[in-house]
């Protein structure tokens, strides 16, 4: 199931990485992923139970590797 967002709460949220980039739901591979993906630096916001869960060390890089390589 994709991410359900308040569309205003979606157009303020920001990635918490220095380049704050704008969140989008899905990832590019997948649309229906149940993360907000950062526009600038790739990474990947998990969305558990409705909430965004923007902490750099809970995101998932980029390449697809362990978070904490970050």
């Amino acid at each position: 199931m994709a991410v359900q967002l308040d569309p205003q709460l979606l157009e303020i949220l920001r990635c918490p990485a220095p380049d704050r980039g704008t969140l989008s739901p899905g990832t590019p591979g997948d649309p229906e992923a149940e993360v907000l993906t950062c526009a600038e630096c790739g990474r990947g916001y998990p969305v558990r139970d409705g909430i965004p869960v923007l902490l750099l060390d809970e995101a998932v890089p980029a390449d697809g590797g362990d978070p904490a390589e970050q």
